[in-house]
């Protein structure tokens, strides 16, 4: 069986070539490092489940993405941060919401799946349950980055956004050496969120799905959208029921089912490369399998 491993860290730009050659190389780069992260995890004999969480916490710990440390800011200017995980083997999930703490929102979710009778918790019981199972805790402000306390000012005051802001949510899906599957994605959510929103990432078949008779599946874009399109599950569906390729299953479903919103996704299924579908000026991303090096786009 040869391993399949894929990231994406956001869709959401509105114009090809709207970053920065210096931004485009760091964007590269990050996605580089987690995938020959989780790469190694799959090679040297680990779990679907462990190379998605790998790999999660390098795109986590950037400032360069909508996750974890440099995840945007809600309308009071914190973090609130979100994580899904799914192991494809028994359909085992975890999800995390609102958290302020935890460093690593992806850990939170494992532990979860894991450890908890409770597929999804929220705001500060899920930061004590994070504490509770050893996960490191952080000041709140560990995760601002002034990058973001500018994007949230502009929001509130109205300015035009120039382009070259993206989503930015992170995720990633495997397939093992034995053939198992798994997904996970971890998100700041929208900027100027209120009222405790929350987004796909954490609701298993919305942003995140994995089962082994079909696919493993992470999401970007707008969370509202994919919440009331069943995104990630319905890519399964497709593949379940109609019987069609991972392919055109994942084409299908952000071509044809996401309505009113505007994303992306990163799949992979039983056999073959991963498949990278969006529908917005670009998206980041790069798969790996066990036969090449890494490779990653934008555009």
């Amino acid at each position: 069986m040869n391993f399949a491993l894929a990231v994406h860290g956001g869709a959401g730009l509105s114009r090809a070539g709207s970053l920065s050659p210096e931004r485009q190389a760091s964007c590269r780069a990050a996605l580089e490092e987690a995938l020959r992260t989780g790469a190694r995890t799959l090679a040297s004999g680990g779990s679907a489940v462990d190379a998605v969480e790998a790999a999660v916490i390098i795109l986590e710990d950037s400032p360069l993405f909508n996750a974890g440390h440099g995840a945007v800011l809600n309308a009071d200017g914190d973090a609130e941060l979100d994580a899904g995980i799914m192991d494809g083997r028994q359909r085992t999930a975890g999800g995390v919401a609102g958290l302020r703490r935890t460093r690593n929102p992806i850990q939170a979710a494992r532990a979860a799946m894991e450890h908890s009778p409770h597929v999804l918790l929220s705001g500060a019981g899920a930061d004590a349950f994070a504490s509770e199972r050893g996960l490191a805790q952080v000041d709140p402000a560990w995760f601002v980055i002034d990058e973001r306390k500018a994007q949230l000012a502009n929001l509130l005051a109205g300015t035009p956004d120039d382009g070259s802001d993206a989503y930015g949510t992170v995720g990633a899906v495997a397939r093992d050496l034995e053939g198992h599957l798994a997904a996970a994605t971890s998100t700041g959510g929208t900027a100027g969120k209120r009222y405790g929103r929350i987004g796909d990432s954490p609701i298993i078949g919305a942003g995140t799905w994995a089962w082994d008779s079909t696919c493993a599946v992470s999401c970007t874009g707008d969370g509202e959208a994919f919440i009331r399109s069943h995104l990630a599950g319905r890519v399964s569906d497709w593949i379940e029921m109609s019987g069609l390729s991972l392919r055109e299953a994942a084409h299908r479903a952000i071509h044809h089912d996401l309505t009113g919103g505007k994303g992306g996704l990163i799949a992979v299924g039983k056999a073959g490369p991963a498949v990278m579908p969006y529908n917005t000026a670009g998206m980041f991303r790069g798969r790996i399998d066990m036969r090449g090096e890494p490779e990653v786009s934008i555009w």
